[in-house]
């Protein structure tokens, strides 16, 4: 039976020989072709892909989960697959900082570098809207509803240097895709609400169970009723496979594998994962 491969290659943390960096992409080897989503801040991205014996100009698709920098900053590795459909919101590119402990904006958006590259692959890039078949049988969310009463964007984040007008990260998109044992679904960073995200899949997918939910939750913040709600959905939609990553937070981590120490695990730099496709 056919198989999807997915591979970290950029994470916070890495692999004996690769290098961590705060960031996550994913590389997603499919029958019909490979994706790429995310791409780090771009100092990992390259040099993990080479230890990993991965040819990032063989990417078919890349998707950008949303508009900051740890996320669009290596799409110039990519940059040499000239056949490849790049998917985003079109809110990624707008300007993004957030607040500092002392008052001050940093930016925190997208570099001119992948600024660049977007334009000169316009042709090629694809503004999602509302859920896309990126590859057969591989999927964008485009924008998630915000369904829950305790999540929200996991920050203060702005699309102004005064910090006064609010980003609610409306780019914020994630990929999913069937198995035979269910729906897997791969994160940036939940700016959504993790949790959004799963229900907004699972209405999607006809109701289908939630296999594997991986990649970064943003829960670095979070209070305890947040976390205590997000326990219990978890629990709830019953997921098999948690990949923590990224920006979850450690604390957050230490928390979801103590809850859930079968399903936990932690997707750092050089992890691969392999799922069974649904047979159609």
């Amino acid at each position: 039976m056919a198989t999807i491969r997915i591979t970290t290659l950029v994470e916070n943390t890495a692999k004996q020989s690769l290098i961590g960096e705060h960031g996550l992409a994913f590389w997603i080897e499919t029958q019909a072709g490979n994706v790429l989503l995310d791409t780090g801040q771009g100092r990992a991205i390259g040099h993990n892909a080479h230890k990993l014996g991965i040819d990032l100009s063989q990417v078919n698709v890349i998707v950008l989960s949303h508009g900051h920098y740890d996320h669009t900053g290596g799409l110039d590795a990519a940059a040499t697959a000239e056949q490849a459909d790049i998917y985003i919101h079109p809110a990624a590119l707008e300007p993004k900082f957030t607040r500092q402990p002392m008052g001050q904006a940093r930016y925190i958006g997208m570099p001119d570098s992948s600024r660049r590259i977007l334009d000169q692959a316009q042709r090629r890039v694809i503004h999602t809207d509302k859920p896309t078949e990126i590859l057969r049988g591989i999927h964008v969310t485009g924008p998630i509803p915000r369904a829950t009463d305790f999540e929200d964007t996991g920050g203060e984040f702005f699309l102004d240097e005064s910090c006064s007008i609010r980003d609610e990260l409306i780019d914020e998109q994630a990929v999913f895709f069937d198995t035979s044992d269910g729906t897997v679904v791969l994160l940036g960073c939940a700016h959504s609400g993790a949790i959004n995200t799963l229900m907004y899949v699972q209405q999607l997918t006809g109701q289908r169970p939630i296999l594997a939910v991986i990649g970064g939750m943003h829960l670095l913040s979070a209070g305890q009723h947040r976390m205590d709600a997000t326990v219990e959905a978890l629990g709830r939609v019953d997921v098999k496979k948690i990949g923590l990553a990224h920006c979850t937070g450690f604390a957050a981590m230490a928390r979801l594998h103590n809850e859930f120490p079968d399903r936990c695990f932690h997707c750092t730099a050089g992890t691969q994962m392999e799922f069974t496709c649904r047979s159609t």
